[in-house]
C-alpha cells in the first residue's frame, strides 16, 4: 500500500485566472504610481519641513532648550519615494518576485505588500505629522516605530491564519490596531491643541484616517469571510485599489496645499 500527503490547502479565489488578472493590475498599478511620482518631482517646488530636536542640558527637571533644527525633509522628493516604493512593489509582484508573489497568495499571505506598506505608509504618516507640527525627532522616531509595528502585525496576522485552518486568531489584528492607534491620538492632539491651521492639513488628516482606517477594515472583512472578502483574492485587489487610492489622495492633497509653484 502505498499512502501520498495532502495537498497544501489554497486561499480561496485564488486562481489562474485570478493571478493573471493581479498581474495586470500591478502593471496598471507600477506606470500609475510612476507617473504620478515624475509629476510631482517636475511639478513641485523646493517646499522643505525642518526636523528639529531639543536635547536636555542639564539633570532631570531643568529646563529643555528650546528645539534646534537637524535636518530638512524635501517634501516633494518624500512623495515620490512612497509612490516609488509602491511602483517598485507593483513591479516586483508582477515580474521577478511573481513567483513568489503567487506562491505566497496561494498561501494567503503577501509579504511583498506588508514590506512595501512598512515603508511608504510610514512615511505618509510621518508626513502628515510634519504637517501637523509634530517635527521633534524623537517624537517622529516613535511614530514610525508604532505605525511600522501595526503594519508587520498585519503580516503575523496572515501568517498565524494559513489557508484549511479549522480557526481564526484575530489577536494580531487587534494588538496591530492598539498600536496603530498611537500615532493617530497624538496627531489629534497636534491638531486640537494648535491655533490655526490651514483647511487643507485637517483634509489630509481625516481623509487619510479614513483610508488607514479602510485597510484595516479590509483585513478584517477577509478573516470574517464577509461577502466577497470571503475570497482572498478579492481581498488583495482591494488592498491594490486602497494604496494607490491612498498614496494619491496624500500626493495630490500636498501638492495642491503647499507644492504648488
Amino acid at each position: 500500500m502505498s499512502s501520498t500527503t495532502p495537498a497544501t490547502p489554497s486561499a480561496r479565489g485564488v486562481t489562474a485566472e485570478r493571478l493573471t488578472n493581479l498581474r495586470r493590475w500591478n502593471l496598471a498599478l507600477t506606470v500609475l504610481h510612476l507617473v504620478q511620482a515624475a509629476a510631482i518631482v517636475v511639478l513641485a517646488t523646493d517646499f522643505a519641513i525642518t526636523v528639529t530636536s531639543s536635547f536636555p542640558a542639564g539633570p532631570p527637571g531643568s529646563d529643555v532648550p528650546p528645539p534646534e533644527a537637524l535636518f530638512d525633509v524635501p517634501i516633494g522628493a518624500a512623495i515620490a519615494a512612497f509612490l516609488g516604493l509602491a511602483a517598485l512593489d507593483h513591479l516586483l509582484n508582477a515580474t521577478l518576485g511573481r513567483g513568489l508573489y503567487e506562491r505566497d497568495l496561494h498561501r494567503g499571505i503577501n509579504r511583498f505588500r506588508w514590506v512595501e506598506y512598512s515603508l511608504s505608509a510610514t512615511l505618509m504618516i510621518l508626513l502628515i505629522c510634519l504637517y501637523s507640527g509634530i517635527t521633534g525627532v524623537a517624537a517622529l522616531i516613535a511614530i514610525a516605530g508604532a505605525n511600522g509595528g501595526m503594519i508587520l502585525f498585519g503580516w503575523l496576522q496572515e501568517v498565524m491564519n494559513p489557508p484549511g485552518r479549522e480557526s481564526t486568531t484575530m489577536l494580531p489584528f487587534w494588538f496591530g490596531s492598539l498600536i496603530g492607534a498611537a500615532p493617530w491620538v497624538a496627531l489629534s492632539v497636534n491638531l486640537i491643541g494648535a491655533e490655526e491651521l490651514p483647511g487643507f492639513v485637517i483634509g489630509i488628516f481625516v481623509s487619510l484616517f479614513v483610508f488607514f482606517m479602510s485597510f484595516g477594515l479590509n483585513q478584517w472583512l477577509q478573516y470574517r469571510g464577509i461577502g466577497p472578502w470571503g475570497d482572498y483574492a478579492y481581498g488583495e485587489k482591494a488592498y491594490l485599489v486602497l494604496s494607490l487610492a491612498a498614496k494619491s489622495a496624500l500626493a495630490w492633497q500636498i501638492f495642491a496645499g503647499s507644492l504648488v509653484g
